[in-house]
């Protein structure tokens, strides 16, 4: 067997694949020596079938799948063994004319090489890492989002500014028949705010949907519609009171502090607003972290400079897939996902270089700790270390849970890489101006 490669360039390059006889026929004799001793042949007793008549019935069969088996295998360790870094698969070159009756053979594939490229994680312009923090407004509204959910329930003749009203959202047409409670301070504009003020049990109030919310998305929570149909919905609905009700507010006293947080943990309003803010913010530290992954990838995939061979990967995204495309689905398909193909070979360079591993101990304590959080949300805070083993021995058998911890561990070191070498500045802001900023 010879094995010859032709460079037509720094990206596209064409392997031969010459098989001689002697690479083939021993094997291809043993497996018809094989089905000779098990064929089944009317007016032949078994074992005793002539070969001739073996290799006529099987014969180019089994040359056919040994020479492919052969062919395969050989490519695999010639692209190991040259340490070629290739794009997609290797692509066969068509061949129409190929004569199986013959003695030798000769294969084509087409090859697409992985670019050369440098990654500089120090930018010119510094890329900020925002410190979200809870302020004193957000931690004044979520002691009062407690003390209204602790609170009192007394039930009200007519709707007030400050009322939980009950009621039954409705449109024949759109199928809309949904029971919820809901909030003045959810509409949008005073004009909605004000056919309700007053308002009793038993009345109907006409309302557009257009508009109607602060957030359309909260069309799917009270309407409970589709995503797809809350967006841009422009409907007449009813809404008929069933119910009206106002919160007492609880007191911000012990036994109030203790059905939070446990007994004796938190005993002051401040103490109160210290743990409020104390949690707050490790979840808004998640999304900080996430914002400054989403900018140093867009910054990454801008300036890092490289060709990519993009014919040939047209032509194999083409028979990659489960459906075939025609070649101009495949350009679509390839415009469309050249970014992530871009960011995922400055990923592999930045893995390499940096020697970023996850190993299967890494994954046995993200999983223990994952585990831990979610059983102390159920109030499970005492496991022992043996459960914990238990449950993630359970949750790393599953090649998708350990595929999904894996990437998440590699975010999580190419994060820590990025704020250790990157070239970043921090800005303090708090969290309703960072949903302003990124996120309305």
């Amino acid at each position: 067997m010879n094995i010859t490669r032709e460079n037509i360039d720094a990206l596209n390059a064409v392997v031969k694949v010459d098989i001689a006889k002697e690479d083939y026929s021993d094997k291809v004799e043993k497996i018809l020596s094989d089905y000779r001793k098990s064929a089944n042949i009317p007016g032949f007793r078994k074992g005793h079938v002539p070969m001739t008549m073996v290799k006529k019935q099987y014969g180019k069969a089994v040359l056919v799948d040994e020479v492919n088996k052969l062919l395969q295998d050989a490519l695999g360790k010639y692209l190991t063994e040259e340490k070629l870094d290739v794009l997609g698969n290797p692509l066969p070159k068509p061949q129409d004319d190929l004569d199986w009756d013959a003695d030798a053979f000769s294969f084509e594939f087409e090859l697409g090489l992985a670019p050369e490229f440098e990654v500089d994680l120090k930018s010119k312009k510094a890329i900020t890492h925002y410190n979200i923090v809870a302020d004193d407004k957000m931690l004044d509204n979520q002691v009062e989002h407690i003390r209204k959910q602790y609170g009192k329930i007394v039930s009200e003749t007519e709707v007030s500014k400050d009322s939980e009203i009950t009621g039954v959202f409705a449109n024949e047409e759109k199928a809309i028949n949904n029971s919820t409670t809901i909030t003045l301070d959810k509409f949008k504009g005073k004009a909605t705010e004000k056919k309700f003020i007053g308002a009793k049990v038993g009345d109907v109030i006409t309302l557009k949907t257009k508009g109607l919310f602060k957030d359309d998305h909260d069309l799917m929570t009270f309407l409970k519609v589709s995503h797809d149909d809350a967006h841009g919905l422009d409907v007449e609905v009813t809404f008929t009171i069933t119910e009206i009700n106002s919160r007492e507010l609880a007191d911000l006293d012990q036994e109030l502090f203790d059905k939070l947080f446990g007994k004796g943990i938190v005993t002051s309003v401040t103490e109160l607003k210290e743990k409020i803010k104390e949690d707050s913010e490790k979840q808004f530290a998640q999304q900080g972290d996430q914002k400054l992954l989403n900018d140093v990838t867009e910054y990454l995939v801008d300036n890092t400079k490289f060709d990519l061979p993009a014919e040939f990967l047209q032509k194999w995204m083409q028979t990659a897939g489960e459906t075939e495309m025609d070649a101009e689905q495949a350009k679509e398909e390839y415009e469309k996902s050249e970014k992530s193909m871009r960011y995922q070979l400055i990923e592999g360079k930045l893995i390499e270089k940096h020697n970023l591993q996850v190993s299967f101990d890494d994954l046995k304590d993200h999983a223990k700790e994952m585990i831990k959080v979610q059983m102390a949300q159920f109030g499970q805070t005492n496991s022992s270390d043996e459960e914990l083993e238990g449950i993630a021995a359970r949750i790393l058998s599953n090649k998708d849970e350990v595929k999904r911890l894996s990437e998440q561990l590699m975010s999580t070191k190419l994060l820590n890489l990025y704020k250790s070498e990157a070239n970043l500045k921090t800005k303090e802001i708090t969290y309703d101006d960072f949903v302003k900023e990124f996120y309305s």
